[in-house]
């Protein structure tokens, strides 16, 4: 992550027409801004589209940045372009996972970060399956919530930063929270067969 001054120095360089210095802010931000599309949409091939039109909605209207945190500012027109989606497409925002690769770099974001190199090949396994099945539920979660929820226990932004980002009222954001929470708890506990065995009620 860059310094607060190296950013803005290159947002004034973007804002000027330096191509070269906005595909900067993008390479900081592009897998923050996939992420968000991604368990929003649900598909890689729509959150690939709109992080892509995201990134040009940003670098067009960058002279209205009012300064703040630029990142908030991005994720928020990627939020908006994927609930764009949404509507036009008339998809519903709580498709299944059950076809998702547990392979897939996605599902690792709860476990991936937290490699350990001295961690038994059973502990390891035993990870990733309930990192897989923890993203079967968040892919159950409506929209909204699957939302609020990424922001917060994966990515491990604070309340003010997800109202900031998604436009929603502080209050809204902490109930999406809980009410995601409670729904990703009881999804597992519906399915405490498929938990590791140390995992299971």
């Amino acid at each position: 992550m860059l310094p607060s001054g190296a950013e803005q120095q290159l947002i004034e360089q973007a804002n000027a027409g330096d191509l070269n210095a906005f595909n900067q802010l993008v390479l900081i931000y592009q897998n923050l801004a996939y992420s968000v599309a991604y368990r929003t949409l649900q598909d890689e091939d729509a959150a690939a589209d709109a992080v892509q039109e995201s990134m040009i909605k940003a670098f067009r209207g960058l002279a209205g940045f009012q300064g703040g945190s630029f990142k908030s500012w991005l994720v928020r027109i990627v939020v908006n372009t994927c609930y764009d989606m949404l509507r036009s497409l008339k998809r519903r925002p709580t498709t299944s996972l059950d076809d998702f690769d547990d392979s897939d770099e996605l599902s690792s974001d709860y476990s991936a970060q937290l490699e350990d190199p001295l961690e038994r090949p059973d502990a390891f396994v035993q990870r990733m399956e309930l990192s897989a099945l923890i993203e079967q539920g968040i892919g159950r979660l409506p929209a909204d919530q699957r939302l609020a929820l990424t922001l917060c226990d994966i990515h491990g932004y604070a309340y003010e930063e997800i109202s900031a980002m998604t436009g929603m009222p502080m209050g809204t954001v902490k109930s999406r929270i809980n009410r995601a929470r409670a729904r990703l708890r009881e999804y597992l506990l519906q399915h405490s067969e498929l938990l590791p065995a140390s995992f299971r009620p």
